[in-house]
């Protein structure tokens, strides 16, 4: 561990280089988490790191840079992300059914991302069609190549690392379909829940889809209600998260009526600002508060301008949006607030 003197010099060195790259990043929005960037990276290898510890922080930024170059052209789509199972035959009644609902989101403007394999993810890329398909695949011992519907596309990054796959899946799409699978399906379903449940990740719609006359998301739900929300190890409301189904038109439309008038919200201090499609009346602010004026700590949901925040950020000023002091802990009530916000303007069957 270096001394005062020697971090003093580390310290000194490293402003050194920052100030000659600064130049370089004063032009970018981004220049203040750049220069952290810069600045922790040259610490790091400063602080005399061993090998695997080196490799690790290497191949992650790698893998980052690399997958962000790829979604980076498809930043303004829609995108939905099908997790399944790699086992799934081209013959299964599932296969079938993750390729028609695939296709149908497809229609509907959507792009689908997948872990690029076998099974649900080939089945998912087949209904939306190579040009509405974005792959990141992980290399395993056993599955070290994407499938060839996305192999040689520029729209498939490869991984080595699940924690960045996973990020890769989850940070883009603004829905989500699971399918049913194994170890690696319900880690990625439950860690999904898991953000949306903790407030680390923005609501979005979940569907649980099975294949009519399957059972495994009713076992899964049969699970969680019988050993989680009876032992108080999750919110009742939790459940509010994810919606199940075996119908591919109640899927699709569980996804797009989520934003039939809910768009995005933001945190600007102590308020929760939600940003809508169309502006609320007074006798729908009324309803609001009245079913769930309890998740105000003070005061209650009522209309907002855009703040000052928004309008420097030119984040989306011209929706109309409602405000209020959110307690940070019911998302699964959040969740049906949003979901009683859309039913004012329920969508439109095609």
């Amino acid at each position: 561990m270096p001394d005062k003197s020697d971090r003093d010099n580390i310290e000194e060195l490293c402003q050194r280089l920052l100030a000659e790259l600064r130049p370089h990043l004063e032009l970018q929005k981004s220049q203040s988490f750049l220069e952290e960037i810069i600045g922790d990276s040259l610490h790091f290898v400063l602080d005399h790191p061993n090998g695997l510890d080196a490799k690790i922080l290497k191949t992650t930024i790698q893998e980052m840079r690399a997958a962000f170059t790829v979604f980076a052209p498809y930043a303004n789509q829609k995108k939905v992300t099908i997790f399944g199972s790699a086992r799934v035959l081209e013959n299964e009644p599932l296969y079938t059914h993750t390729v028609k609902v695939a296709s149908e989101l497809a229609k509907h403007d959507w792009m689908v991302v997948t872990g690029a394999g076998p099974g649900i993810m080939e089945a998912g890329m087949k209904g939306a069609g190579a040009e509405k398909s974005l792959g990141v695949s992980i290399r395993l011992p056993m599955e070290n190549e994407a499938n060839s519907l996305i192999a040689n596309d520029s729209k498939h990054v490869s991984m080595r690392y699940f924690f960045t796959r996973k990020l890769m899946l989850v940070k883009e799409s603004q829905a989500f379909v699971c399918l049913p699978g194994g170890f690696g399906t319900l880690d990625e379903t439950f860690e999904l829940l898991t953000l949306v449940q903790t407030g680390k990740s923005m609501p979005v719609p979940i569907v649980f889809l099975d294949s009519p006359g399957d059972t495994y998301w009713n076992q899964v739900n049969a699970f969680i209600q019988d050993e989680l929300v009876s032992r108080n190890l999750v919110s009742g409301a939790d459940t509010s998260l994810f919606f199940i189904t075996n119908n591919i038109q109640e899927a699709v439309n569980e996804i797009r009526s989520f934003y039939t008038n809910y768009h995005s919200l933001r945190y600007i201090g102590k308020s929760l600002i939600v940003r809508l499609q169309h502006p609320m009346t007074d006798e729908q602010i009324e309803i609001i508060n009245e079913e769930f004026g309890y998740l105000c700590t003070t005061g209650s949901i009522e209309r907002t301008e855009s703040h000052k925040v928004e309008l420097r950020d030119s984040d989306h000023p011209e929706l109309p949006r409602i405000k209020f002091s959110f307690t940070k802990v019911e998302y699964g009530d959040l969740r049906r607030l949003i979901n009683r916000l859309n039913s004012f303007y329920p969508i439109v069957s095609s």
